[in-house]
């Protein structure tokens, strides 16, 4: 069963839009790619890989539009792409998660998180930025240091945005409750991959003690929806 709905956020002053797929399971909140809409995982195939766990009740999927990755691939001001993504963590945490939640017919249910490519940085930032509602992320073929595409302007929006830089810098609770999650870092080593990037990210976990994974797949496994077809039912397959 899917379903769609759509409200206009004061977050990020721009309609949002939430999908579902399934009917019961372990909530998981899938983010696109950076030009994506929420229906984009559809399109590609990935809710079709997920069917078995769709199909058995283990999972129920969602999705959301990536407002902040399209303003990022557009070119946008800096500053307003920064204050985008800091913005959507926002929206992420007041807006979807409760929906989510109201879906689930549980005021408290965790929910994991996954993506790829600038999904992926979505889907961990917001593991990293609220571990209340987040238990686990997964993290295909993830781009975590956006700086360049920043033009290296570190404003608070993009700092507080990027868990490869806030995180040097966390401790106390939210630290500690970090800790009780868990992340995976999976990327390819094939064509346009960089899993520099993961290992990258993998060593600011480490550093912090946060507990991760970190699968590099074959040279067959480029940066495109068939490796992550394969990928996330796997990944999603131990989690659930």
């Amino acid at each position: 069963m899917k379903s769609v709905e759509a409200w206009h956020s004061d977050h990020l002053e721009h309609p949002v839009r939430l999908v579902r797929w399934g009917e019961m399971g372990t909530p998981v909140l899938i983010f696109p790619t950076a030009g994506g809409d929420a229906e984009e995982i559809e399109r590609f195939g990935l809710v079709d890989a997920l069917g078995g766990l769709l199909a058995a009740g283990r999972i129920k999927v969602y999705s959301v539009d990536s407002v902040a990755g399209r303003s990022l691939l557009d070119k946008n001001d800096p500053r307003h792409t920064a204050w985008l993504f800091n913005a959507f963590s926002d929206v992420i945490r007041e807006e979807i998660v409760p929906a989510i939640r109201l879906d689930c017919s549980s005021e408290d249910i965790e929910i994991i998180t996954a993506g790829a490519s600038i999904g992926a940085f979505n889907a961990l930032s917001a593991l990293c930025r609220h571990p209340d509602a987040f238990r686990a992320a997964v993290a295909l073929s993830g781009t975590y240091d956006l700086a360049p595409q920043f033009g290296g302007e570190f404003t608070d929006d993009f700092y507080f945005s990027s868990p490869l830089h806030f995180l040097r810098g966390l401790d106390g609770a939210h630290l500690s409750r970090i800790k009780q999650r868990f992340v995976v870092l999976a990327s390819g080593a094939g064509a346009w991959e960089d899993p520099g990037q993961t290992w990258a990210m993998a060593a600011v976990l480490g550093e912090k003690g946060i507990p991760n994974r970190v699968d590099i797949w074959s040279d067959d496994h480029r940066h495109d929806w068939a490796p992550w077809r394969e990928m996330l039912p796997l990944y999603l397959d131990d989690l659930a």
